[in-house]
């Protein structure tokens, strides 16, 4: 079980197994998240405590994913697709211990112009 905490606490989530890749993203909202997305099928993340504990930004993509960041201390957490019938959800590994991060392969995603990863 691999466990991943905003600043505070106040949002934790649980994913089984650590990631092997993840993506930095350049479109205009990772890149100012400054976040490092993991890849996950939502039936593989558990959100522990509080739903409430987060609020989404869903503007981005048009209007297509939110993205999910604390509601007490402000780092982003997650997005989750508005539609339901995508198997696949983004984790914040930023949020995982070092450990963990210094293992995964990190690659680059043009997402402000081409949608291709950099690193092919």
């Amino acid at each position: 079980m691999v466990q991943a905490s905003c600043h505070c606490g106040a949002v934790r989530l649980e994913v089984a197994y650590a990631p092997g890749n993840v993506t930095d993203c350049n479109c205009s909202i990772c890149r100012r998240l400054g976040v490092l997305w993991a890849y996950y099928s939502p039936n593989e993340v558990t959100l522990a405590g509080s739903p409430e504990a987060t609020t989404a930004y869903v503007r981005a993509n048009g209007g297509h994913i939110a993205f999910h960041h604390c509601r007490v201390c402000g780092c982003a957490t997650h997005w989750r697709s508005l539609d339901l019938t995508r198997d696949r959800m983004g984790v914040n590994a930023r949020l995982m211990d070092p450990e963990v991060l210094a293992a995964a392969k990190v690659r680059r995603l043009d997402g402000a112009v081409t949608w291709k990863y950099l690193d092919e």
